[in-house]
């Protein structure tokens, strides 16, 4: 089989589809709304957005193909001289209503400047607003599964990146509780072919569904106060904080010329910032920031 990046993109679009409807199935009530929208330097894409949900808040689900020329920027960031690039992928934010029930990312790519830079980059991270261990360690093995169908070595190579990746450095925490990332995965790199490489990317964007359905299932029902109501804003600041400084797809799109709705759709509806948050001694949400550190082995 010959991989080509028209085969790439329209595998990504299934895989759109395919969590769309995992999704609104999830929710029972709310639909995605659909944009179609042309990148004024080439290609373009699919964003969908579902908003007040019974379980979702806010999510997007996003396709992109483009084309075009890089950026200088983006080219002394890679060290090419070259800029006619293609670049597609799924990008997924889900702000779930409860605060039980964890914030997640995902994101699969496929990156071309020539045939002899040709990239897959990807994973998927969860956030929860309260540390649940029990479920920390379902959504690890979750990742270690889909890591080791493919090669034994993946699981913890991209945890470790993971940890190193969603770090917030000026808080000294962790975004969450990590999950898997990779980015500029090659041939010469893993000993694994670009196919396999993409085969892998399509089936950590089929885990997806399987492993959110089960963690909101899980807590979606679960009661809540303001107390609890006022800490998940505060994380969802953190949140925010990590993808507007750090985050090296939204510094790719807004240096490409990408669409800022689209970009931006990471963002939750609400979030808050307060002045020297302590939590109390003894406490859960104390409890959770205890555990938002690197290297914690949550794989069964």
């Amino acid at each position: 089989m010959i991989l080509d990046r028209e085969h790439i993109a329209e595998t990504y679009k299934q895989i759109q589809d395919e969590i769309t409807k995992g999704l609104e199935i999830l929710d029972g009530k709310a639909t995605f709304d659909e944009e179609i929208w042309q990148r004024e330097g080439g290609g373009g894409g699919r964003t969908r957005i579902i908003q007040q949900g019974s379980v979702i808040e806010k999510g997007g689900v996003n396709f992109s193909a483009v084309h075009g020329k890089l950026p200088e920027t983006i080219k002394k960031a890679f060290g090419v001289d070259e800029d006619d690039f293609f670049a597609t992928g799924v990008s997924i934010v889900i702000h779930p209503q409860n605060p039980w029930v964890p914030i997640i990312h995902m994101n699969i790519r496929y990156f071309e400047l020539n045939e002899n830079m040709r990239w897959f980059g990807g994973g998927i991270d969860l956030t929860p607003h309260y540390v649940i261990e029990e479920d920390a360690r379902f959504f690890h093995q979750m990742m270690k599964n889909v890591c080791d169908k493919h090669d034994p070595k993946f699981y913890t190579q991209f945890k470790t990146w993971a940890d190193q990746y969603f770090y917030i450095k000026h808080r000294q925490e962790t975004r969450g509780i990590g999950g898997i990332f990779y980015d500029k995965l090659t041939k010469e790199k893993t000993g694994h072919s670009e196919l396999e490489l993409f085969n892998f990317s399509c089936d950590l964007g089929r885990t997806f569904v399987p492993t959110y359905t089960e963690l909101a299932n899980r807590n979606r029902d679960k009661k809540f106060s303001d107390r609890e109501k006022q800490w998940q804003l505060l994380r969802r600041g953190r949140y925010v904080e990590f993808n507007l400084v750090y985050d090296s797809g939204t510094r790719f799109g807004l240096e490409t010329n990408g669409r800022i709705e689209s970009i931006l759709m990471s963002l939750p509806a609400q979030a808050n910032w307060a002045y020297d948050f302590k939590p109390e001694s003894g406490s859960l949400e104390e409890n959770t920031l205890n555990l938002l550190k690197k290297d914690i082995n949550w794989a069964l």
